[in-house]
C-alpha cells in the first residue's frame, strides 16, 4: 500500500484511537505512527499491545513533525486539547477528531484554528461497549462509514484524508456539521440514552425482582445492557454536547410512545401490527446496506 502520511499522531488511545492505529499499521499507509494519551500508567500497556512505533506523553510534542493529527478524546476536551497542539504543528498538516457531535466540536475548535493548517472534522461510525487501549482491533471500521466535515478545506486535502480513512476499511461519506448531528441523534445517541434509561430502572428494582431481571434478561435486555457498558464520559459530554438534536428526536419519540401507550390500553392491535410491519422493513435495509 501507497504511504499516505509519513507521520501520523493519534491522540487518545482508548478504544477508537487504538483501532486507528491497528488499523493504519494493517493497511501500511504510515511510515511513522506517534500515540499519545494522558491516561495513568498507561505507556508500558501501549507498549506491549504495539499499537504504534512511539509514545509521547506530551500532546504539543507529539504532534511534531506530523502531517496527519487525530484526536480521538471525548468532544468535551477537544477545544483544550485543540488550543495546546495547533500551535506545535507543521504547516500543511491536517489536524481532525473522531467526535459524534460536530457542531460542538466545530463551536470548540474553531476559535485555536490557526492558518498554517487543515482543520478537517471527522467521525467515524463504529465502536463496541469495550473501552481502553486493549479494547482496539484493526478491523473496527471495516465497512463501517466515516463521516468527513469538508468544510473549506481545499478538495485535494480532503480526497487525500477520504483515502486515509478508506485504506483503514471504512467508507468515506461528506456531510454538513447539523444534518451530521441530527442524523446520529436518532441513529445513535438515542438509543444509548433509552439503553442507558432501561438498565437504569432495572438498577433501580427492589432486591429479588432486580434480581431475577439479570437472571433471566432475555436477549433483548442483554442488548441494552452491552449499550449501557459504553464509556460514561464519552456519553456525557455526548449528550451535553449535542443537546439540541438530541431533545429534538426525544420528544418525538417521546410522542410516538404515548401513541403506543394509548394503542395498548384500548387494545388497538391494528396500529401495533401496523407499526411493528413497518419497523421490521427497517432492519432489512439494515442488513441489505451491510451495516448488521
Amino acid at each position: 500500500m501507497t504511504i499516505l502520511y509519513d507521520k501520523v499522531t493519534i491522540i487518545g488511545l482508548g478504544l477508537i484511537g487504538a483501532s486507528i492505529a491497528l488499523a493504519t499499521r494493517r493497511a501500511g499507509v504510515a511510515g511513522h505512527i506517534t500515540g499519545c494519551d494522558s491516561g495513568d500508567n498507561i505507556a508500558d500497556e501501549i507498549a506491549s499491545l504495539e499499537l504504534v512505533d512511539s509514545f509521547v506523553a506530551d500532546p504539543a510534542d507529539a504532534v511534531n513533525d506530523a502531517d496527519l493529527v487525530i484526536m480521538a478524546v471525548p468532544v468535551g476536551a477537544l477545544g483544550a486539547l485543540s488550543a495546546a497542539i495547533i500551535p506545535k504543528m507543521k504547516p500543511g498538516a491536517v489536524l481532525s477528531d473522531t467526535g459524534s457531535t460536530k457542531r460542538s466540536v466545530m463551536r470548540d475548535v474553531a476559535p485555536n484554528i490557526a492558518p498554517h493548517i487543515h482543520w478537517l472534522p471527522s467521525h467515524p461510525i463504529a465502536g463496541t461497549e469495550r473501552s481502553g487501549p486493549s479494547a482496539g482491533h484493526a478491523t473496527l471500521f471495516d465497512e463501517r462509514y466515516w463521516i468527513i466535515l469538508p468544510l473549506d478545506v481545499p478538495t485535494d486535502v480532503v480526497d487525500h484524508f477520504a483515502s486515509y480513512v478508506e485504506a483503514l476499511g471504512s467508507i468515506s461519506e461528506r456531510m454538513e456539521p447539523d444534518y451530521h448531528d441530527k442524523v446520529l441523534a436518532l441513529t445513535s445517541h438515542l438509543p444509548h440514552l433509552i439503553a442507558y434509561t432501561i438498565v437504569g430502572t432495572a438498577v433501580d428494582l427492589e432486591g429479588q425482582l432486580k434480581n431475577d431481571v439479570i437472571r433471566f434478561s432475555a436477549s433483548g435486555f442483554r442488548d441494552f445492557t452491552r449499550i449501557a457498558a459504553s464509556d460514561p464520559v464519552m456519553w456525557r459530554d455526548v449528550f451535553l454536547n449535542n443537546d439540541e438534536a438530541v431533545l429534538e428526536m426525544l420528544q418525538r419519540f417521546s410522542e410516538d410512545l404515548s401513541f403506543l401507550q394509548r394503542a395498548i390500553r384500548w387494545q388497538e392491535g391494528d396500529k401495533l401490527e401496523e407499526l411493528f410491519t413497518r419497523t421490521r422493513e427497517i432492519r432489512r435495509s439494515i442488513i441489505d446496506a451491510g451495516q448488521s
